[in-house]
């Protein structure tokens, strides 16, 4: 294990390394996001020691060293200032203002599990000043850097040390359940029933891309609907899962409401639900989910949703592009599977988008006619949003 950690140091991300150099060409400070042992330090490192001063914001002596901010920043030799875990401070907001404003040329980069403005000592969420960056579990395209088969990043997640290891090890997986609630959650919402807590994680991990009803999951967990409407925001604003809300026009016939929950890294679903090993009918769902982190890394300004109407008919992902521009992207393990009989109801409601089937199998990418349909069959690198 200690090999492949350090063998994880090594291995170059230049995709969020663009992203973060793209964000600081807009603003001066970027907040990076994302699970506990997604990688967050080691994206920081690999920007290189020449460039960045890096600040463990867990050790007590940092605090000292930026008591007087104006004089921490004039005396930085770095181009880059990183504030690892920067809601450890006193007073993050007003360091990041100091350095934004009166060190323009300084690029500054500040870490934390969850959204910014899920800390309270975030009052000013620094608007203007900022961009977010949320780090997702390793990427499709990120798997030949890490020597990973498809196979063993569905089975054991995306987190570097689970992906690396050389088998799938429970105990990773349940003193990260434990370690996620005791940093993360405890100390931003002061929950105290840990229990209770991960009872509803691991249920929505093993209910997970299915919809999602409070009522229900209140009532089969024993849990009151307000508990599990604010341990759900919790669970969100930290990254554990994504909420994927439904696409709609207005029509009768659609479902608007209830949305569609995943959980955060396909190693945490198998393991909430026991397969292990994986077998032949496992592959679709956590591809899934694999397609879906694609699509939040590569196009983090078009919110991913998804169709449903009455009738069943349901359209795995929807990415609004323009007012009338609405493509429809389905996910299949195996592209001979696909149906296209909802994908034809959707576009009798909404003709005018782009039509993909994402399957892994497509490299390189063709197009196929469904009747009056066009549908370009691709891996996820072939889903092409344009930038807002």
């Amino acid at each position: 294990v200690i090999l492949n950690l350090k063998y994880a140091l090594m291995i170059e991300r230049p995709f969020w390394q663009s992203r973060l150099e793209e964000c600081w060409g807009e603003a001066p400070i970027v907040w990076l996001s994302g699970v506990r042992r997604v990688g967050k330090t080691t994206l920081v490192e690999s920007l290189g020691t020449d460039r960045i001063f890096y600040l463990n914001c867990d050790l007590p002596r940092v605090a000292e060293m930026v008591r007087d901010p104006e004089l921490f920043f004039r005396e930085c030799d770095k181009s880059i200032v990183v504030f690892d875990e920067i809601h450890q401070l006193e007073d993050p907001t007003r360091i990041l203002k100091i350095g934004a404003d009166l060190f323009p040329d300084l690029k500054l980069l500040a870490t934390g599990s969850s959204t910014l403005a899920a800390s309270r000592k975030f009052k000013d969420t620094l608007t203007g000043r900022k961009r977010s960056v949320h780090l997702t579990p390793v990427l499709w395209d990120e798997l030949p850097a890490f020597g990973a088969t498809l196979s063993q990043r569905l089975h054991r997640g995306g987190l570097p040390p689970a992906l690396l290891a050389r088998s799938k090890s429970v105990g990773f997986y349940r003193e990260w359940l434990d370690s996620f609630f005791a940093r993360d959650i405890q100390r931003l919402y002061g929950f105290r029933d840990i229990h209770r807590f991960n009872a509803l994680l691991e249920y929505l991990l093993r209910q997970s891309g299915g919809l999602h009803e409070v009522t229900s999951t209140s009532s089969a967990l024993g849990i009151s609907r307000p508990t599990v409407e604010s341990h759900l925001q919790a669970m969100e604003v930290c990254h554990a899962i994504t909420v994927v809300r439904p696409f709609h026009g207005g029509g009768q016939h659609e479902i608007v409401k209830q949305p569609r929950i995943y959980g955060f890294d396909t190693g945490f679903v198998s393991f909430a639900r026991g397969w292990d090993p994986l077998r032949p009918e496992d592959y679709g769902s956590l591809w899934e989910h694999l397609v879906l982190e694609h699509l939040q890394a590569h196009n983090p300004y078009h919110p991913v949703r998804y169709w449903r109407d009455r009738a069943g008919n349901e359209i795995d992902f929807i990415i609004v592009r323009g007012r009338d521009e609405i493509d429809a992207i389905e996910c299949k393990w195996d592209p001979s599977a696909f149906d296209s009989s909802a994908l034809r109801r959707f576009r009798g409601y909404y003709p005018q988008g782009q039509n993909y089937l994402v399957t892994p199998s497509a490299d390189p990418a063709w197009r196929k006619q469904y009747g009056e349909l066009t549908v370009k069959i691709c891996t996820p690198s072939g889903v092409r949003v344009d930038p807002v």
